[in-house]
């Protein structure tokens, strides 16, 4: 069964920077395209980020790109999330999820990691 521990979440204010991590298990992490994906308070789940199997190809949903970096390290099982310059609008709770940005899934979505940007 797979199973993601996320972390690096807190509060941060606006234009500032958070890295965030996604710790996989249960599946062979490195044969997979992996998302971020975010959900804002009342809104529903919106694919972020997404990286290639072996770390190519990064693509970003526009809200992000040139603010958000996304990485793997397939050795340690492992996705990261560089934020920079940080807004309000990307407050949310944010999970990793095995897919691309047209078919990412999960089996659980847990309680994922809190990014609040406020000042």
């Amino acid at each position: 069964q797979e199973h993601f521990v996320e972390s690096g979440g807190r509060l941060v204010q606006p234009g500032g920077s958070l890295t965030l991590s996604c710790v996989a298990s249960g599946f062979t992490f490195s044969a997979d395209v992996m998302s971020w994906v975010r959900q804002a308070p009342g809104k529903g789940i919106e694919w972020v980020a997404d990286i290639g199997r072996s770390g190519g190809f990064p693509a970003y949903t526009d809200s992000v790109a040139g603010r958000f970096t996304i990485s793997r390290d397939n050795d340690k099982n492992t996705l990261f999330l560089q934020m920079n310059s940080l807004k309000s609008e990307d407050t949310a709770v944010y999970y990793c999820a095995r897919g691309g940005r047209w078919r990412f899934s999960r089996e659980v979505w847990g309680q994922g990691t809190q990014v609040t940007v406020s000042s």
